[in-house]
């Protein structure tokens, strides 16, 4: 890999050698910049995550490839910021949506774990990482050494566990990317939302040590007398915006039911 491109203030057009970000305008609470939508190869592109049913969005990427043709549009999973506008891009530009939730797809083949995408020479290796979601799946670009992450890890911030997922999976995914990180000599994380990550160890590290604290505060959150989820989130994310309380309490109920099955 050649070196990273960050721009200062905003991921749109984060890049590595072979790996392009444009950045969906959907900025919120909750998709952080908006839905990082990575183009990926050179004379031909994979899409992966072509961000919600925006069309202004959808028609800028369509747009900004020219002459490119795009073989596939990839999926790292089926929330709707990330797969939207999926089919609608894809009319747009005649490829396949392949993702692992076969409601997402669009064309007869799939994607799973261990499967390798190849576009323009160069190859894309499937790892599934469900936990954020059951269908979450991270894409390795060993050329670049870069790992596309999608949700379950963010550029910023903590990922929270959807009502489709399981914190028990996530923990496991994140172990197997941080053994893959470190075994692949991974030099960046590329994510659904937010900045490009330049150090994947630390940030992996991170997240892993963010998750058992919180566990561990939810114990004494417990032991204090906090019973409901509600309960548990004005004690233990008393210090977050209570614009993300909503969120928070996902996770608290996914951590609770993680808890109670040790």
């Amino acid at each position: 890999m050649s070196g990273l491109h960050i721009p200062i203030g905003t991921p749109d057009g984060s890049r590595t050698e072979h790996a392009e970000n444009l950045l969906a305008p959907n900025p919120s609470a909750m998709t952080l910049d908006g839905t990082n939508t990575w183009v990926i190869g050179g004379d031909e592109v994979v899409v992966i995550d072509p961000g919600p049913e925006d069309e202004s969005h959808l028609r800028r990427v369509r747009d900004h490839l020219g002459e490119r043709r795009v073989t596939e549009i990839l999926l790292t999973h089926g929330h709707f910021d990330h797969s939207g506008g999926a089919r609608r891009f894809a009319e747009m530009v005649g490829a396949p949506v392949r993702a692992l939730d076969p409601r997402h797809r669009l064309g007869e083949e799939g994607l799973d774990d261990g499967d390798v995408v190849g576009v323009a020479g160069l190859e894309i290796h499937v790892y599934g990482t469900p936990g954020h979601s059951f269908d979450s799946l991270c894409f390795w670009l060993p050329e670049d050494r870069a790992m596309l992450t999608g949700d379950t890890v963010l550029g910023r911030g903590t990922t929270i566990i959807a009502r489709d997922g399981g914190l028990a999976d996530y923990l496991r995914s994140l172990d197997r990317l941080r053994a893959a990180a470190e075994g692949l000599e991974a030099r960046a994380l590329l994510p659904g939302h937010g900045p490009v990550l330049p150090d994947p160890i630390a940030a992996l590290d991170g997240y892993i040590a963010h998750r058992r604290q919180r566990l561990d505060q939810i114990r004494a959150a417990r032991a204090q007398g906090a019973r409901t989820p509600r309960e548990i989130v004005k004690i233990v994310y008393a210090d977050v915006d209570r614009s993300l309380w909503a969120a928070a309490e996902m996770s608290v109920v996914a951590q609770l039911d993680y808890l109670d099955r040790l």
